[in-house]
């Protein structure tokens, strides 16, 4: 069963989404850090990683993967659907004299002031306002 925010529990919401999303956005980060890091080793000048490095760095990567899952699973158990980690783009159901929505949010906002119908994404963001 789907649940539905109202405007009240969507912004009071926030501040986990945030700490949820900033520590995404970082693990996100570290991982292309990683792999571009694999990348430059293999086809560079330098010295291939050796099997152990390779071993090290895989680990390290599964573990952010996993990390990074766990962050996902927290989202998703509210309820929200988290459209883009590198932005922090996440989508709260909402029902709005009996019509669902979503209602749009993206890290670093102060708050939920915007919407959208549940079948356009960011392009057809549209200020709460509209939204009577």
């Amino acid at each position: 069963m789907t649940r539905f925010y109202d405007l009240d529990e969507a912004n009071a919401v926030l501040p986990e989404l945030d700490a949820v999303l900033q520590v995404l956005a970082g693990q996100r980060a570290e991982l292309v850090r990683l792999r571009d890091h694999a990348l430059a080793r293999s086809a560079g000048p330098e010295e291939p990683l050796s099997d152990e490095e390779v071993r090290l760095l895989r680990l390290r990567m599964q573990g952010l993967v996993d990390q990074m899952a766990a962050g996902v699973v927290r989202i998703d158990t509210l309820g929200i659907t988290l459209r883009d980690i590198e932005s922090g783009l996440v989508d709260l159901p909402a029902l709005v004299a009996g019509r669902q929505v979503w209602l749009c949010w993206r890290l670093g906002e102060p708050r939920v002031d915007w919407w959208h119908e549940l079948d356009s994404g960011f392009g057809g963001r549209r200020p709460l306002l509209e939204l009577a």
